[in-house]
């Protein structure tokens, strides 16, 4: 390629390239706009990517004018525009919007916006955590929580006033259950100080997060490629929460500052508009056959809500509700296929009448000596599925959310699943405490509701309370979702929940379960601790 080259074309192009020679290079300093529409042109031209650029994109002085000011008015972003409009707006092309990407910041967001704004698979997250950052400050002197549009008058001043209260137990709480671990787990005197007091402070916000809100603030970044921004800016502008459509609003104006030609149908109406609006529709008429055709459940008052701190059984916090009684033998005819020449259909038959030391024999090989969890077989795991129901907390929930490789969904946060108290809670004596600022969430959430505000009242409930959701993944997502999420520094709720689906799979499919090595299962013996649940409730029945 360099002899391709003159001098001067060499020259004009290093600025942009990591290579003049090689045939692998990147593209530097240009705009999101420009390396798109330059891709897209590449797709369809005989040229090389260098001489394309030279030839089609590079005038005089142009570029540097991109280069220097972003996506503004010059030669070469406006041929880019240009481009995208034939070929993104006109002709519907939506691949071409995968070539120019944002790094995003959203902060201020309620937990409720993050979990719409983490919702989609091609976009990459990183959200403030709970477990890392303490919340007993008052910026500005208020605590750091969403107060909804929606709300006005004396609901609005209930709500501030009830969320502020569940704060300051917080705020009071942080510091004595530092000191109760602190005396709980002594350092070893292997270990630093700053060591010890980073995991002391970890544990007693891990612990206390639950008392939160789900309207608590934080900050996500995110990543993402212009069709996966337009794809959620349009799921956003039509949620039913003022935050999430404003936050959609917001999220525009700066998304248009560097992809502008990206972006163009979002907030057409006969484009991007009539697209949220069969969203909005399809979500409202779901719901109204719902409430036609499901029984409504019966109602609980808060006293009643009190009471539901109990714990519930393994079979009803995960359950396995759906899989192939076939997938274990379909995995190891998909594992023998490419280095086979027998038909798909033949290589079924034969892994259908192996022995199950025949089957643990082929995945063994193909799974192979794996040094940690993140070598990971390829994609055989991927022919079978299992689905789990999950009854959580919402912290847990909130972890486990992030996993993008499945299907998810959840229902509503409300507090009629009840709330969970963690055993060091009640070791330190905080439990009237904790269970004091949870029912005083759930009267809060239930007189947001009676005012027809269903969705702006899972602002009010505390991270405590359960949520019930589902995961759908196939047996290589379950590998990593399992041995990431029960390594022993992992919050104990979400780590209960993959011990039991790890479990779960290994009664259907003992040979697939084998191959997941780094499943940790220490310090949780499920069943001593369905045991301890079951004498619990009868020592509850009987008071």
């Amino acid at each position: 390629m360099a002899a391709e080259l003159t001098r001067e074309e060499q020259a004009a192009l290093a600025p942009y390239v990591t290579s003049l020679t090689g045939p692998v290079f990147a593209l530097v300093n240009l705009p999101e706009v420009v390396k798109g529409a330059l891709f897209a042109r590449y797709s369809r031209s005989p040229k090389s990517l260098r001489r394309l650029f030279l030839d089609e994109f590079l005038d005089a002085g142009g570029l540097e004018a991109a280069r220097l000011g972003g996506a503004g008015g010059d030669a070469g972003a406006r041929r880019a525009e240009q481009l995208f409009e034939r070929v993104f707006v006109e002709y519907g092309d939506d691949s071409v919007a995968q070539l120019g990407g944002v790094h995003l910041a959203c902060e201020g967001s309620s937990n409720i916006l993050t979990k719409v704004l983490e919702w989609g698979r091609l976009m990459a997250y990183l959200e403030q955590s709970t477990r890392y950052i303490p919340y007993d400050d008052r910026p500005d002197g208020r605590y750091r929580y969403h107060v909804p549009a929606e709300l006005t008058g004396a609901l609005r001043e209930r709500y501030v006033a009830t969320l502020d209260r569940s704060f300051d137990v917080y705020r009071a709480w942080l510091p004595k259950l530092r000191a109760f671990f602190e005396a709980k787990f002594p350092r070893d005197p292997a270990e630093s100080e700053a060591v010890h007091r980073m995991t002391i402070r970890a544990k007693a916000l891990d612990t206390l997060r639950g008392m939160l809100p789900a309207a608590t603030t934080s900050n996500v970044g995110l990543y993402g490629t212009g069709q996966a921004y337009e794809q959620l800016l349009l799921r956003m502008r039509a949620h039913p929460l003022r935050e999430v459509r404003d936050c959609a609003d917001l999220m525009l104006v700066e998304l248009r500052k560097v992809i502008p030609a990206f972006l163009k149908r979002v907030d057409v109406p006969e484009r991007g508009g009539v697209w949220s609006a069969y969203l909005e529709e399809t979500r409202r008429e779901t719901r109204d056959v719902a409430r036609r055709l499901l029984a409504p459940e019966p109602a609980c008052g808060p006293g009643e809500r009190g009471r539901a701190d109990g714990p519930v059984s393994a079979s009803e916090e995960v359950t396995l509700s759906d899989f192939d009684p076939d997938g274990e033998a379909k995995v190891v005819a998909a594992a023998l296929y490419a280095v086979s020449s027998r038909p798909d259909a033949e290589l079924l038959e034969i892994a259908r009448r192996m022995t199950l030391e025949e089957r643990s024999a082929v995945l063994a090989a193909y799974v192979g000596k794996r040094l940690n969890r993140r070598h990971r077989p390829g994609r055989a795991f991927e022919r079978t599925s299992y689905r789990f129901d999950v009854l959580g907390d919402y912290g847990a929930f909130r972890d486990l959310q992030r996993h993008r490789l499945l299907t998810l969904e959840w229902q509503r946060l409300t507090p009629r699943h009840g709330y969970v108290v963690p055993e060091a809670i009640a070791e330190a004596g905080a439990a009237d405490d904790w269970r004091r600022a949870l029912i005083e969430s759930a009267e809060l959430h239930d007189a947001i509701e009676a005012a027809g505000l269903p969705e702006v009242a899972s602002y009010a409930v505390a991270m405590a309370y359960r949520v019930r959701f589902y995961m759908d993944m196939n047996a290589r997502e379950a590998m990593h979702v399992i041995e990431l999420r029960t390594t022993p520094q992992g919050h104990p709720a979400y780590r209960r929940i993959c011990q039991a689906m790890h479990r779960l799979i290994a009664e259907r499919h003992p040979a697939l379960a084998a191959t997941m090595t780094f499943a940790d299962h220490s310090s949780v013996d499920l069943e001593r601790l369905e045991a301890e649940r079951a004498a619990e409730r009868r020592r509850g029945a009987s008071h």
